[in-house]
């Protein structure tokens, strides 16, 4: 088998314009070197900032708005695509080389049809016709294991579930018949019951196409899976490379052995306390619809622990977050919050109901005003809860920095100067601002990678002991609620299915439910989505 990609001593700079300073040149891949033979996968693993996504995007002669490519050689199928001209690049790309990103519901037309964004890319380099492009379209869905192959491509994107867009993306890459396909984070943003079965289909159509690919993502489990070799990165160099066996179960390098024994948290559960949130027969709806959300929805967070809420998406755990803070309105239902009755609507309530109940969102990058200093964003709670202005603002915003273990120089830096990281910590700091009682974390570490996600968890769990703060915590990463939950409330389609102490939750016997949750997390174990697979077709014989 021949090299689809050959990358040879790639070098990739931008500029950066620090405020107030002069411009200055940055490197964010110093020397890496990779191939990627047809047929085989190559998985990029690294942290935020490592340089995975510009070498993905190298591969299709591609770089973000100032992004530089200033050394080494770019080979696809032995061709040099650094020389390239742009009209060659434009047949290139979406013929020889296909991308999939990391959000679908982003990347696809709302206003037309799956089918015709599934084939377009092959109409347009005249890769086949119509009809030819139609056909291979619904193998290609079935092959993804999509519903109603034939007329599944009739749906409009809103008309499918995330995973089967991302599925559908996977398509769209595939139907030209490219050579190399660059997969980017697809199955970061899903849940674990919907990740199996989007990896299970990307693996199988990159088995029967005989397709070269990369393979990016922060979850070293996750690449394990689908990956024949690892190259990890770190500040945009080359930190290991080798096959996926030697790099999960004989790894050389200190960095690589960390991101393999990464969840070390060992989260030992509290004692029961006193309520500081009762959530009492709560249904809810969105306005125009006669469809419950919620149903009967009881649940109690201890002051100073916390309640980890999970289940796959569609399943509330979101919109239970939008009615504790007042944005969504119950229907039926109670919300007590230390002590007393919570209004249903947001407007509705006081000043203080507003400050101790706060929230960190899932996306710090949307979370923050680009345009304000991180001294800016930490001190508006402060001015604005406690009248807090001038020398004592700041000093308060340098102490709560140093909470987040960032320090007071980062008091002048704008958002786009932080790692994905130090932006999370910062909007936890804000959220720290207004001394809460209640902290509503909104899958806070699903975009970020294994060590810097652990980090956090880590100062979450510290920052609880030193300031009694509670936790509600919204994920579909079981590994996380293993680390932090003291209590756990299991929901689907709406409803509480499974509720209790971390112990009992997750000890069985299980319900169907929760059972497939627990099985459907990726294990650090080669062959292991091949071992669940074959279980569940066992138990579907059995049945």
């Amino acid at each position: 088998m021949h090299n689809v990609l050959d990358i040879k001593g790639l070098r990739i700079e931008a500029t950066s314009y620090p405020p107030g300073e002069a411009p200055r040149n940055v490197v964010l891949v110093n020397n890496v070197s990779v191939a990627v033979q047809q047929g085989r996968v190559l998985g990029l693993i690294g942290e935020s900032g490592a340089g995975k996504s510009t070498i993905g995007l190298s591969a299709m002669a591609y770089g973000r708005g100032g992004v530089r490519l200033t050394g080494g050689h770019i080979l696809l199928n032995g061709r040099e695509i650094r020389e390239a001209s742009a009209g060659d690049m434009r047949i290139l790309r979406g013929r020889e080389v296909t991308y999939v990103a990391q959000s679908a519901a982003a990347a696809f037309n709302p206003a037309k049809r799956l089918m015709e964004q599934v084939i377009e890319a092959s109409l347009l380099h005249g890769v086949m016709g119509r009809a030819e492009a139609e056909a291979r379209a619904v193998d290609l869905f079935d092959k993804l294991g999509l519903p109603d192959p034939a007329n599944f491509g009739n749906r409009y994107p809103h008309q499918v579930s995330g995973g089967q867009l991302q599925r559908a993306m996977t398509a769209m890459a595939l139907c030209p018949k490219p050579d190399l396909v660059i997969f980017d984070e697809p199955t970061t943003a899903l849940d674990v019951t919907t990740q199996i079965d989007v990896l299970v289909a990307i693996k199988a159509a990159i088995r029967d196409t005989g397709v070269a690919a990369l393979y990016i993502t922060h979850d070293l489990a996750v690449v394990a899976q689908v990956a024949d070799d690892i190259l990890v990165l770190r500040g945009g160099k080359k930190v290991e490379y080798g096959p996926t066996d030697q790099i999960i179960n004989h790894p050389q390098e200190d960095y690589t052995r960390a991101l393999v024994s990464v969840r070390s948290i060992d989260h030992v559960e509290k004692t029961e306390a006193p309520a500081v949130l009762s959530v009492a027969g709560i249904t809810a709806r969105y306005r125009g619809t006669n469809f419950d959300v919620l149903k009967n929805v009881s649940v109690d967070l201890p002051a100073g622990q916390t309640l980890a809420i999970v289940g796959e998406s569609g399943s509330g755990k979101s919109t239970l977050a939008r009615v504790i803070t007042g944005l969504l309105p119950a229907a039926k239902g109670d919300l007590t919050f230390a002590g007393r009755k919570l209004s249903p609507d947001l407007a509705s309530r006081s000043k203080d109901d507003l400050r101790e109940v706060q929230m960190i969102y899932q996306m710090a990058d949307t979370a923050m005003n680009p345009r304000q200093t991180v001294g800016t964003i930490i001190g508006r709670p402060l001015e604005f809860y406690f009248g807090l202005k001038g020398e004592a603002k700041r000093q308060r915003i340098q102490e709560l920095l140093d909470d987040i273990e960032m320090g007071a120089g980062f008091i002048d830096r704008f958002p786009a100067e932080l790692s994905g990281g130090q932006k999370q910590r910062v909007c936890i700091a804000r959220a720290l601002a207004a001394k809460p009682k209640l902290i509503i974390c909104d899958e806070v570490t699903s975009a970020l990678d294994p060590l810097v996600a652990d980090g956090i968890l880590k100062l979450l769990l510290n920052l609880q002991a030193r300031e009694s703060v509670a936790y509600l915590f919204i994920t579909h990463d079981l590994a996380t609620v293993k680390a932090i939950a003291d209590k756990i409330a299991v929901m689907y389609r709406g409803q509480v299915v499974r509720y209790g102490s971390k112990t009992d939750v997750l000890t069985p016997p299980f319900d169907d439910y929760t059972d497939l949750l627990l099985s459907s997390v990726p294990e650090m174990q080669i062959g292991w989505l091949e071992k669940v697979l074959a279980g569940r077709k066992m138990e579907s014989a059995g049945n």
